[in-house]
């Protein structure tokens, strides 16, 4: 039995530029991973199936669920007889804009590449991510990078310095694709300084990347959503700057440099929301060399 570490990522930047042929909008995102994360077991069986269980009550055990679908596309693509079994220990929130599926996806193709023998590298397994879910790629890869495309294309940036998240998450659910088919891109007057924000990056500069924070897809969420609002006008209150929503929500995270303001944020959050993490920030890539 082996197992994999699925982080959960946060958008430091998450603009919309287009519509492309496919129905998708193009978009360009900074993302980078946090210390918040789901484990995967992998077990080999001697039955050839893929069996899917889990300790959440929410996520589904079949081909609904982007691990059953990460292990079946690699089975039959590579004509594996082999069994396995496979266990979720789920500690992300679901449906937060935090990517939970998606890394749960990447975590798969990183685990059944080493279990199955498959030896392939991260651009494959990259590749085969994106035909299932547009951050599925990102995850693969982790650390810090810029997202472009539908958010399959990946580049990656100097790594994000070392600091902490203060997440909150309203027990609500926020589809993505309401938040998208509400956009009026075209409408958008204040875009992501995402330049401003690689070049912050660089410089290690926490206060600059605080204060860049950017997500165009805020003002759709909000409105459908008031309460997400007024989640992220508490979290202001607390945190004063480096507050964002995280891809189309519901989650609202601060991003501190200091642990001394970590706690101040987190127990002012506490009195009226019961999702409230406190994390660090993962801002290097994974090192998915095959042992």
């Amino acid at each position: 039995m082996i197992w994999e570490k699925a982080s959960a990522k946060i958008n430091l930047t998450l603009d919309v530029v287009g519509k492309r042929d496919d129905g998708y909008h193009q978009v360009e995102m900074i993302m980078t991973m946090i210390d918040l994360a789901d484990r995967i077991s992998f077990e080999k069986i001697d039955e050839d199936d893929i069996i899917l269980e889990s300790n959440s009550g929410i996520v589904p055990n079949d081909e609904k669920n982007l691990i059953y679908k990460a292990a079946s596309l690699l089975k039959s693509r590579f004509h594996i007889k082999q069994g396995i079994r496979i266990y979720l220990e789920k500690n992300i929130p679901v449906a937060a804009g935090l990517a939970g599926g998606s890394s749960d996806a990447a975590a798969t193709f990183r685990g059944l590449n080493r279990v199955w023998q498959l030896a392939l590298s991260d651009e494959q397994l990259m590749e085969l991510g994106a035909e299932i879910g547009s951050d599925v790629p990102f995850c693969i890869k982790g650390g810090t990078a810029l997202a472009m495309g539908r958010g399959e294309k990946i580049k990656m940036l100097d790594p994000i310095p070392a600091g902490w998240v203060v997440l909150a998450k309203l027990p609500i659910s926020v589809s993505t694709k309401d938040i998208y088919q509400n956009l009026r891109y075209k409408e958008i007057t204040k875009h992501p300084q995402t330049d401003k924000m690689i070049q912050a990056l660089k410089t290690n500069d926490f206060r600059l990347i605080q204060n860049l924070l950017a997500n165009v897809l805020e003002e759709v969420t909000f409105s459908l959503y008031p309460e997400v609002n007024y989640l992220h006008h508490e979290m202001k209150q607390f945190a004063e700057n480096g507050v964002l929503m995280s891809g189309s929500g519901p989650t609202v995270y601060a991003l501190v440099d200091k642990e001394s303001k970590v706690n101040r944020i987190y127990n002012g959050l506490k009195g009226f929301c019961k999702q409230v993490y406190v994390v660090r920030l993962i801002g290097t890539p994974l090192d998915n060399s095959v042992q």
